[in-house]
């Protein structure tokens, strides 16, 4: 039980001396580096946030019940708008609101009902794409401040050299650390940012299919009585 114990404890400090290995590591390329990596880190973190903020409002957005359009149609056919209504209501989706635009405009003009239902949908899709500028801005930026800490760090290593006769590594460790720290974070950074972008536009593209799908649908509908 003895040695187990002294096992463990011999693991935890391991396990600290990693991780004070990993922020030495980060914060060792001198004032302009620190600060580089600092801006670095709270552009990951509002990318992160913004990613899963998005992504589960996304999927939520695009989850639409089977059953929706067939409950819509049943009521319309018998007249029951004032239901139909109520049920779009209950659904609070994208598709939902827009069906419930076309059914407040019933006894309008086809065309009318469908710029209706079109600004909606249109205002759904901006709902849809909030911030995703700003992770799209990230995805960009990071590499370029990365590569700032490159040019700061390198003036540093030079910089430290020209003032001194005598040249030895660790005179030039410092610049050196900077350059190659923020280079590697910025596009640690931007990598994950590009693809979670990526991802959350796809995420997009099938629910505004969807949006489309149910108001072709829809509009179908309501042109059935006069068929």
């Amino acid at each position: 039980m003895f040695q187990n114990l002294l096992f463990l404890q011999a693991t935890d400090i391991e396990r600290t001396t990693e991780t004070q290995s990993v922020l030495d590591l980060l914060f060792s390329g001198g004032p302009a580096g620190v600060i580089n990596v600092l801006v670095l880190i709270v552009m990951s973190i509002v990318a992160l946030y913004i990613f899963l903020e998005r992504y589960m409002t996304i999927k939520k957005a695009g989850h639409v019940d089977e059953n929706f359009m067939n409950n819509i149609r049943a009521n319309v056919n018998a007249g029951n708008i004032q239901a139909a209504r109520t049920l779009c209501q209950n659904a609070d989706t994208p598709v939902a609101r827009m069906v419930e635009k076309g059914l407040a405009r019933i006894g309008k003009p086809l065309r009318d009902i469908d710029a209706a239902i079109e600004n909606v949908g249109n205002l759904e899709v901006f709902k849809l794409e909030k911030n995703l500028a700003t992770i799209a801005s990230i995805a960009g930026a990071a590499p370029m401040v990365g590569f700032l800490g490159t040019v700061t760090g390198m003036m540093v290593a030079f910089f430290n050299m020209a003032k001194e006769q005598n040249v030895t590594p660790q005179l030039l460790a410092g610049g050196i650390y900077q350059a190659l720290i923020t280079t590697a974070v910025g596009l640690i950074v931007g990598i994950f940012a590009f693809i979670a972008y990526n991802l959350l536009v796809v995420l997009v593209d099938k629910v505004v299919y969807k949006m489309e799908r149910h108001t072709m649908e829809f509009m179908d509908l309501l042109q059935e009585p006069s068929a």
